[in-house]
């Protein structure tokens, strides 16, 4: 795997539609600075991956809702009967939320298990920012 994350920052909880998403990655010369887009300028093509970063954040219990994720790019054990040592790539959502009440708490997979992302579309996301040869779409 890789040291790479991404950070996406909801500044009105709740609203999923506005959020800067930050790349962290290693590029030959090191860590580059980071780079930061928000929603208007995720490509239509990736669009369904942060959607279903959203979905995966609905879900959190009343009165949670996320202002910061981290996604990070990890291997899973899923073994299958014809592969018992089977691991599949998925994306790992870490989510610091807020209450109302001024509360503030870390949620893991661990809490929400839909916090792992297994789908094809989720990794291609996570690896559409974070790749150095995509250069030319970081600002």
């Amino acid at each position: 795997m890789n040291n790479s994350e991404i950070q996406i920052q909801f500044p009105r909880p709740g609203n999923w539609q506005e959020f800067t998403l930050t790349p962290i990655y290693r590029d030959a010369g090191g860590y580059r600075p980071p780079a930061r887009f928000n929603q208007d300028d995720i490509p239509a093509d990736q669009a369904p991956a942060m959607e279903a970063v959203v979905a995966a954040l609905v879900g959190l219990a009343e009165p949670w809702l996320a202002v910061q994720v981290w996604a990070r790019l990890k291997e899973f054990y899923a073994p299958e009967e014809d592969d018992p040592m089977r691991t599949v790539e998925a994306v790992d959502l870490t989510v610091e939320a807020v209450n109302p009440h001024g509360g503030r708490r870390v949620f893991t997979a661990r809490d929400y298990p839909a916090f792992i992302l297994t789908d094809l579309a989720a990794v291609a996301f996570f690896n559409f920012f974070t790749t150095p040869t995509n250069n030319n779409i970081i600002k």
